[in-house]
């Protein structure tokens, strides 16, 4: 005797009631077909994966104003599918023009002046070996307070220290680093690394 499987207004008014093996029933019924379609729109396997999760999870979210077509939620999801698919597009294509119009190291190096250029990147380059002194707890603590301009009490939280130990580790950092530094970066950095690191 076949088995006769219940139509979608059934499985639909079940998974309203909160029956998971409803609403899994009804994308097991349709995941291929919102799938294909999402594919064509889409133009690629990982995208239209995205678009169906999304069209399955837009039937859900939006549960109380979808609405059957002869009996079957398809025409809905497929409708959905449409708009879920061409939001990607839109995005995706956002996305790309955002990074194009990023300017690359070497069209924003053109923008400086040559002699700013080259002093920047030995400033760096020197900042970043005295730097290097640094344990990785320390390194951490004074990229938060020096570069980030956060709080002690704020960075010592983030990184788990007692205020005391964070005084004490800032402290001896900032020792080390004067150390490091060229004396022609002293004054660049004088006033973040001097001083009582409350």
């Amino acid at each position: 005797m076949e088995d006769v499987q219940p139509g979608d207004g059934i499985l639909w008014a079940e998974s309203l009631k909160g029956d998971a093996e409803a609403f899994g029933l009804l994308y097991d019924r349709h995941r291929d077909r919102v799938f294909r379609h999402a594919y064509r729109l889409a133009g690629g396997s990982q995208d239209a994966e995205d678009t169906t999760a999304s069209a399955f999870l837009e039937l859900w979210r939006r549960r109380e104003s979808v609405k059957l077509v002869d009996g079957s939620i398809l025409p809905w999801l497929l409708v959905t599918t449409t708009n879920t698919a061409r939001n990607l597009q839109r995005a995706k294509a956002r996305h790309r023009r955002l990074l194009a119009a990023i300017p690359r190291r070497s069209e924003a190096d053109a923008h400086l002046d040559p002699a700013h250029s080259s002093l920047a990147s030995s400033m760096n380059e020197e900042v970043a070996q005295a730097l290097a002194v640094l344990k990785p707890l320390d390194l951490k603590l004074v990229s938060l307070v020096v570069f980030e301009e956060l709080p002690l009490p704020a960075a010592a939280e983030a990184l788990g220290l007692s205020h005391g130990a964070a005084r004490v580790r800032m402290h001896r950092a900032r020792q080390k680093l004067k150390a490091a530094l060229p004396g022609s970066l002293h004054t660049a950095y004088a006033s973040a690394l001097k001083g009582d690191p409350s």
